[in-house]
C-alpha cells in the first residue's frame, strides 16, 4: 500500500512526565478516528509524531483531521530518506521542485535539527549545503534568513526527515484527557466558542439545547444542530441533546414575576443540564457566559444559577469581551451560522426589565415554590439525542 508521511509537532504534551504516554495515545486515537476508513500507522519520537497514511486519503481531509485536533502544535507533509547527504540533497531538491513550493516561495531558508549527534556534519553545515543545492537548481529563488516565505526543515533522527513550512495546529491537550462535560449550547455566538475552549483543555463534551416549539422555529433548532456539527470536528464527535422546553417556559411565565423569568429559566436549564450530565457520565457543566454581558450574567445572577448545580460549572469566556469571542468564532467557523436571524427561547421570553442584582436566597425560594420538578423530569424523558 502506498502511503504519505506527515510529521506532527507536539507542544504541551511533551512537558508531561509519567503520564505522557496517556496523552500521546489519546492524540493518536483522536487523529485515527478522524481519518477513518483510511489505514494509518503512528510512530512516536521525542516531541514528534510521524503518521504514515494511506495515499488514497484526500490531502484536504488529512489536513483538516490533523489541523483540528487539540494537542497538535504544527504539522506538515514530510519526506524521509537515509542519513546520507546525497539522499538528503535529493529529497530537498524534490521538495523545492514541487509546484506548490514554487508557487508560494520567492525567498527561503533551511533549518536543521541534528537530534542524532553522531551524524558527521553540524546543523549549520547541513543547512548551508542544502540551501546551496536549492539555489543552484532554482536561481530565481533568494535566501532570506529573517523573513522567508518558506522554511525547509531537516531533522536528523533515526532517519533524515525533511518538510517545508509547517501549518499551525490548535495546540492544547487531546480531547478526552480531562474527563467529560455537558455544554449548554444555544444558537448564539458564545456557547460554541466556550465548547471549543474547553475542548482545547482536553474536555470531551456532549451538548444540550433547549427548544421551545412553536415559539422558536425548526430553523432555530437546525441552526444549533449545524453549530454542533461544526464544533464536532474539534471534539472528535459530539452528541446533541434537544430538550422540549415549552411547557417549562410557560409554567415559569405563569408562576413567577416577569422580571425574574430569565433567571428562573436559567435555573431550570441548569437543573436539566445537571440531570442529563449525570445520565451521560459528564462531571461538569460548560456555559458561554461572560461576566456582566447581559442581566443574567452579573455576579449575583451567576451565584444564583450556580446554586442550582450539583456539578462544577466551567465558564471559559467569563473574562472575555464580545470582540474577543467573535474573533474566535470566526476562526473556528461558527460565526456565520451563529448570526443567522433565528431567535431562541431566551430572546423570545425575555422580560422588558430583567433583574440585574437579584437576591439569591429569595430566588432559591421562588424556584422551589414553582413546583416545577415534575415538568423538568418530563422534559428530560422526552429529550431527543443526535450523534454528530
Amino acid at each position: 500500500m502506498k502511503t504519505v508521511l506527515y510529521l506532527v509537532r507536539l507542544g504541551e504534551i511533551s512537558l508531561k512526565k509519567q503520564n505522557r504516554g496517556f496523552f500521546e495515545k489519546k492524540l493518536k486515537d483522536n487523529i485515527k478516528y478522524k481519518l477513518r476508513p483510511y489505514s494509518s500507522v503512528f510512530k512516536k519520537q521525542k516531541g514528534r509524531l510521524f503518521i504514515s497514511i494511506d495515499a488514497a486519503a484526500p490531502e484536504q481531509q488529512i489536513r483538516e483531521a490533523i489541523g483540528t485536533t487539540f494537542g497538535v502544535v504544527g504539522f506538515s507533509r514530510a519526506y524521509t530518506c537515509a542519513k546520507q547527504m546525497d539522499a538528503i540533497r535529493e529529497t530537498a531538491l524534490a521538495i523545492a521542485a514541487d509546484a506548490a513550493f514554487q508557487k508560494r516561495t520567492a525567498t527561503f531558508k533551511v533549518e536543521t535539527v541534528r537530534s542524532d549527534k553522531t551524524f558527521p556534519l553540524q546543523s549549520y553545515d547541513i543547512s548551508g549545503d542544502i540551501g546551496h543545492q536549492i539555489l543552484e537548481a532554482h536561481p530565481h529563488l533568494t535566501v532570506d534568513v529573517h523573513h522567508p516565505d518558506t522554511v525547509v526543515r531537516v531533522e536528523i533522527r533515526d532517519r533524515a526527515y525533511l518538510f517545508a513550512s509547517p501549518e499551525s495546529g490548535p495546540g492544547g491537550l487531546p480531547v478526552g484527557t480531562a474527563g467529560r462535560g455537558m455544554l449548554m449550547l444555544s444558537g448564539g455566538i458564545d456557547s460554541p466558542v466556550a465548547g471549543y475552549r474547553m475542548a482545547k483543555r482536553g474536555l470531551r463534551q456532549e451538548a444540550v439545547y433547549f427548544h421551545t416549539y412553536p415559539y422558536t422555529s425548526d430553523e432555530a433548532k437546525e441552526k444549533v444542530v449545524e453549530l454542533a456539527r461544526i464544533i464536532s470536528c474539534y471534539l472528535s464527535g459530539i452528541t446533541l441533546h434537544i430538550v422540549p422546553f415549552t411547557d417549562v417556559q410557560l409554567h415559569i411565565r405563569k408562576h413567577s414575576h416577569e422580571e425574574k423569568n430569565t433567571l428562573l429559566m436559567r435555573a431550570c436549564m441548569m437543573r436539566i443540564a445537571n440531570m442529563l450530565a449525570k445520565m451521560h457520565n459528564c462531571a461538569a457543566i460548560v456555559t458561554g457566559e461572560s461576566l456582566s454581558q447581559v442581566a443574567s450574567q452579573t455576579l449575583e445572577s451567576i451565584a444564583f444559577t450556580d446554586s442550582i448545580s450539583d456539578l462544577p460549572v466551567f465558564r471559559p469566556l467569563i473574562g472575555m469581551d464580545k470582540g474577543e469571542i467573535i474573533t474566535i468564532s470566526k476562526e473556528i467557523g461558527t460565526y456565520t451560522t451563529s448570526i443567522l436571524p433565528y431567535e431562541d427561547c431566551c430572546t423570545i421570553f425575555s422580560p422588558k426589565h430583567p433583574l440585574v442584582r437579584p437576591d439569591r436566597e429569595e430566588l432559591i425560594q421562588d424556584f422551589a415554590a414553582m413546583g416545577i420538578e415534575s415538568l423538568l423530569e418530563k422534559a428530560v424523558a422526552e429529550t431527543e439525542s443526535l450523534s454528530l
